[in-house]
């Protein structure tokens, strides 16, 4: 039975309550190790202690909270790509199995550059004079790195590539795109700032799911300009090779002409009349 007017309009507002709840705590499972440590860091009193679970932190991510967002950002992309209505548990769940492995090395790959990054910030901001402004270099690269790991959970999700060219196409895209990538972390940057200082409730049941619908609304914009130009420049080429084979079908029709009308001369001109038989 479907629901029209306003009957209707509350009730598709429920529906995606619903789903972007439901995804949302099923992320938070899948990825609880990681949330909980991350509960320890906020009650941590010395400097020592945030270290240690910072460093806890690194180690669980790469097989907690990376598989359990891209099984999120799986359901995401089949909400914006015209699949309303997935089934939840089954493309979440299939999602994680089938990103699993590629979502835990790219973890491991994005720590480890999170601590190179980090080790060199805290290296260069005690440094002064010349090499005091390589910090400023290093927080552009944390910057850079950063948005590109929301457009790296998009790929992962949508297309099927190696894991460096994933993180490799996550960066170029962040770098040929930064107006829409700047649009994107403005976003998710408000949703994280609402949900930890106004609107705590959030947390466990909107912000990450509603992060995984702006991050990937953002990149299929971008994916579709893509494909666009793509099309273009196939149209293009596909054209020109077109006139290529005219020009060459063409010359090579004259010079048939020309090598027949030679032979016919002189097969006339030794048995006497004879029929062209060309059609």
């Amino acid at each position: 039975m479907e629901f029209r007017g306003i009957m209707g309009g509350f009730y598709r507002i429920s529906e995606w309550i619903m789903r972007l709840s439901v995804i949302n705590v099923l992320w938070i499972i899948c990825a609880l190790p990681f949330f909980f440590i991350g509960l320890m860091l906020l009650q941590t009193d010395s400097v020592d202690q945030l270290l240690s679970t910072l460093i806890l932190l690194a180690i669980v991510s790469p097989f907690t909270l990376f598989p359990s967002t891209a099984a999120m950002f799986s359901v995401a992309r089949k909400w914006l790509t015209g699949e309303e209505d997935a089934p939840l548990f089954k493309t979440f769940f299939r999602g994680y199995k089938e990103n699993f492995v590629q979502a835990m090395l790219g973890g491991f790959i994005y720590t480890i550059i999170a601590v190179v990054l980090y080790t060199n910030f805290k290296y260069y901001g005690n440094q002064s004079g010349s090499l005091g402004v390589l910090r400023f270099l290093v927080l552009t690269l944390t910057v850079l790195i950063s948005v590109s790991l929301f457009h790296f959970f998009s790929i992962l999700s949508h297309l099927h590539m190696k894991m460096f060219q994933i993180i490799k196409n996550a960066v170029l895209i962040t770098i040929g795109h930064p107006v829409r990538s700047i649009t994107m972390i403005i976003c998710n940057g408000f949703i994280i700032y609402i949900s930890f200082s106004t609107f705590t409730f959030l947390i466990p049941f909107f912000m990450g799911s509603l992060i995984a619908v702006t991050t990937f609304w953002h990149f299929n914009l971008i994916f579709g300009k893509l494909q666009s130009k793509q099309q273009e420049i196939a149209d293009k080429e596909a054209e020109e090779e077109e006139k290529k084979q005219l020009e060459a079908s063409g010359d090579g029709l004259t010079d048939d002409k020309l090598s027949t009308s030679s032979s016919e001369m002189n097969q006339n001109l030794a048995d006497g009349n004879s029929k062209n038989e060309k059609s």
